[in-house]
């Protein structure tokens, strides 16, 4: 077996690994409605999610006329328990996903996911769709305490640490997954495909992927 030059790869989830908009879209759709909101569509809802479910809400409130804390949290809590109940109706890997886990896997690289999700989420999402066993350490948005979710360097230092240290990467779509990278000391790449809220070469990226049959050969040009 040749050496690969990055025996652990981090992974975000939300427009990553995942195409979760559907899912995440009829759950901001349902804290709308419940207050007689109009709705948005998934395309319009992809922008506001990869900084957690509440920021994602906030902006879907923004975007229908506005809303006070208060109205927030209540809100908050009734798209959480929608979500919950339909976590993978829509939800998929994006296309060579598992091939690529696969192939890294076969190189002996260490697997993780560090999402801005709720860790309880993050795991019942990838338990359902058979993927959990895949990563050494699954890392949310709460797993490192409030305020310590990506941009902050925490839960990427977490990820290195509890895959035992080494060279690594990491792969998202967003400008948090790039910041937390970088002020981790480590290479990003960045999906074309994601949840993007600005063009992907704005990012800021080492590389940048349009699928993930791609994503082995950028990693070792790296």
């Amino acid at each position: 077996m040749t050496s690969f030059p990055f025996p652990i790869v981090g992974f975000d989830l939300d427009g990553t690994l995942l195409d979760t908009s559907g899912d995440l879209a009829a759950a901001t759709n349902h804290a709308l409605a419940s207050v007689g909101r109009p709705t948005l569509t998934v395309e319009q809802v992809k922008p506001m999610i990869g900084g957690g479910a509440r920021h994602m809400l906030a902006q879907g409130m923004v975007a229908t006329g506005g809303c006070s804390d208060e109205e927030l949290a209540v809100l908050h809590r009734r798209l959480l328990d929608y979500y919950e109940a339909h976590l993978t109706v829509h939800t998929r890997p994006y296309p060579h996903v598992v091939e690529a886990l696969d192939a890294l896997a076969a190189r002996g690289v260490r697997l993780a996911v560090v999402t801005n999700k709720l860790e309880h989420l993050a795991r019942r999402v990838l338990d359902q769709l058979g993927l959990t066993e895949r990563f050494v350490t699954i890392i949310g948005g709460d797993t490192m305490g409030p305020g310590n979710g990506k941009p902050s360097r925490l839960p990427i230092d977490a990820m290195v640490a509890r895959c035992g240290g080494g060279r690594t990467a990491f792969v998202g779509d967003s400008i948090y997954d790039i910041q937390a990278a970088h002020a981790a000391g480590l290479p990003a790449i960045a999906c074309r495909f994601g949840f993007l809220m600005q063009p992907v070469e704005e990012l800021g990226a080492d590389a940048i992927i349009d699928g993930f049959d791609q994503l082995i050969p950028t990693l070792e040009r790296l």
